[in-house]
């Protein structure tokens, strides 16, 4: 085996069981940061044995075994100075050593749901938690996740160090919390998975306008977290939300890698196969829950796209309809400025103008470009071409993705 084929082995299991082998690191050593440095030394060691010795029967086994192997020796190194850490090496000492022995599949979906739930703890920040999700459920290395967020490696490693520390400051246990908690830390959780979809969805910045890699992990994470929590409502929408968002990538750009905007994608090329998951996800959300939530109202408006053949047959009063729901149950000026676009095109651009003058009168999104994207879409269709431009100018001052501005420059052009 060559030294390429090995480490390609490694990267490509490690994305694949990293969770689980820190999971049931956590749960053999009791302690979540040490579990997650533990994991790291039994990759570093992989990237030096696979490519000489060739990939094991077991991959993700060994690489569990090796991390035990190292805690154990950890523990006796400290056990003169801690009677409960040589208690828990002596236990781990005695347990079976064959790979297959374990990796117990009966332990495993407990152990990621845990990790998923340590990963998003309250007490760390919204930027440190999408940061060790993404390390220690997703895989990613900080390489990896700083190009995703554009953000320098050092400043992603420092977010995860700081939440390890966090965390084992505060003695965060390392189990899925209880039932009573459970529901509370969820919209976290899920918080987090939809801030790493959204990112790649559409990126904040930078040159490409999607950053499939990352949406892809946020899909995937939420398909984890269906299997693991299926009675959970808002689990299955927001499943929904991210197949039905995503089902429409392959012609959100062109040949060019510039933006196409909804009404004038060509839906042929949408992934038919997200587009049916999703709306099973969001069928499922319905039988399992009393009404749509946040993140299922979201998957309605979706779907409603996802079945029209063009923008002129979508039901657009019933997108109206959702998204006054969705503003009642989540006020946000984006949601306002959506459901505007939507009275647009189901009422016509002078009602949906009244809607946008309402949010720049409250000092809306001021630092967005969204709002006078909008507000300068709906003059023009009204003939106000000057007012027009003005927005459309404002709009490109504040878009900070290159390809999104490219498609305001055009715009701007087209107005003369």
């Amino acid at each position: 085996m060559t030294d390429s084929t090995g480490r390609e082995a490694v990267a490509a299991v490690w994305r694949i069981e990293s969770a689980r082998i820190v999971g049931a690191l956590a749960r053999y050593t009791g302690d979540f940061v040490l579990a997650e440095d533990l994991a790291q030394e039994a990759l570093a060691e992989a990237l030096v044995n696979w490519p000489r010795e060739g990939v094991p029967r077991n991959p993700a086994g060994w690489l569990l075994t090796v991390g035990r192997r190292r805690a154990i020796d950890g523990f006796r190194r400290r056990s003169a100075l801690d009677a409960r850490y040589a208690g828990i090496a002596r236990e781990l000492d005695e347990a079976p050593e064959a790979d297959d022995q374990l990796w117990d599949p009966d332990r495993i979906d407990d152990d990621v749901l845990a990790l998923i739930f340590v990963s998003c703890h309250p007490l760390l920040s919204r930027e440190a938690q999408v940061a060790l999700t993404l390390r220690v459920v997703g895989g990613l290395t900080s390489d990896e996740i700083a190009r995703a967020f554009l953000v320098p490696a050092a400043t992603v490693q420092a977010r995860i160090t700081r939440a390890k520390k966090t965390l084992g400051a505060a003695g965060v246990p390392f189990e899925v919390p209880p039932a009573d908690e459970r529901t509370a830390r969820l919209g976290s959780v899920l918080s987090v998975v939809y801030l790493i979809f959204t990112e790649g969805s559409t990126a904040s910045s930078g040159g490409d306008l999607i950053r499939f890699d990352l949406a892809g992990e946020a899909r995937r994470l939420a398909r984890v977290l269906t299997h693991l929590m299926p009675d959970e409502s808002e689990v299955h929408s927001l499943a929904a939300l991210l197949e039905l968002t995503a089902a429409r990538f392959p012609a959100r750009t062109g040949a060019d890698g510039e933006p196409v905007l909804l009404e004038d994608q060509d839906r042929r090329r949408w992934d038919r196969s997200a587009i049916e998951r999703g709306r099973a996800e969001l069928a499922q959300a319905m039988r399992v829950g009393r009404g749509l939530g946040y993140y299922g109202l979201q998957a309605a408006i979706a779907e409603c796209h996802s079945v029209a053949t063009d923008a002129g047959s979508t039901d657009w009063d019933r997108i109206v309809l959702l998204y006054e729901a969705l503003g009642r149950l989540a006020p946000s000026p984006v949601v306002d400025l959506n459901r505007a676009v939507a009275v647009s095109m189901a009422q016509g651009p002078a009602a949906a103008l009244i809607l946008v003058d309402e949010l720049v009168a409250a000092g809306s999104l001021t630092n967005s470009h969204l709002l006078p994207t909008v507000r300068g879409e709906l003059l023009k269709r009204l003939g106000r071409t000057d007012a027009a431009r003005v927005e459309f100018e404002s709009a490109v001052r504040l878009c900070s993705n290159d390809r999104e501005r490219t498609v305001l420059e055009r715009k701007l052009a087209e107005l003369g």
